[in-house]
């Protein structure tokens, strides 16, 4: 009774999707990795996005868990920290139909979870490699154009910014921001210092995603 009641919940959250409508959630995952860091970028690129094009984003972000049913609730979550990331089989699988029934994942490396993330993605999609998102991809080039692809906000180690992404029938349904600390550069403007110029550039790629996300 209890399986049944839970496919049937299932289902209804997949017709339900898309008639949520603009919202946002913060991913709570096990592991030890702080989940939690970064509390002002979330609302601060809320309202850049609701400001610059007119999306009608809850001012809140939410929280949820990677294998609660309430995921299929949002169109978009995010997801940082610095350390580990463990995700049980039945979060892996409830990811992975969260994606492929039209969710999507941005996870942001906030430094030191490159190694523990990439083990995961491959988890939930072994037949499905991350690959680098080409600059010329829509996300790079509307409402704000990055000609060269994802930009530098904060400095780690020397390397150059990478978007990598996980594409299911040419939807780009996972993207993975590596080297570049985004979420670092929607806080507000006392919590790293960031120049002016470098929080705008953040701003103006995150709300690229926020379209990317609403619009497609």
């Amino acid at each position: 009774m209890k399986s049944n009641i839970k496919l049937y919940l299932f289902f209804f959250s997949l017709v339900t999707f898309n008639a949520f409508s603009q919202e946002i959630a913060l991913l709570k995952y096990n592991g030890g990795g702080d989940w939690y860091a970064n509390p002002t970028s979330l609302p601060n690129l809320i309202k850049y996005a609701n400001q610059t094009i007119n999306t009608k984003i809850k001012n809140k972000p939410a929280t949820v868990e990677p294998g609660s049913l309430e995921i299929f609730s949002y169109p978009f979550v995010h997801m940082t920290g610095h350390g580990n990331v463990v995700f049980s089989d039945a979060e892996i699988l409830n990811l992975r139909n969260y994606l492929i029934s039209g969710g999507f994942l941005h996870i942001d490396d906030n430094y030191g979870m490159d190694e523990y993330i990439r083990r995961e993605i491959k988890r939930i999609f072994p037949n499905n490699p991350l690959v680098e998102i080409p600059a010329n991809h829509a996300i790079f080039q509307k409402p704000n154009v990055f000609a060269n692809g994802l930009p530098k906000i904060h400095e780690h180690d020397g390397k150059r910014p990478q978007a990598f992404g996980i594409f299911e029938n040419n939807r780009l349904i996972l993207m993975y921001t590596f080297e570049t600390d985004l979420g670092d550069g929607w806080e507000d403007p006392e919590v790293h210092n960031d120049t002016k110029e470098a929080r705008e550039k953040a701003l103006k790629m995150g709300t690229n995603i926020v379209n990317y996300i609403f619009n497609n």
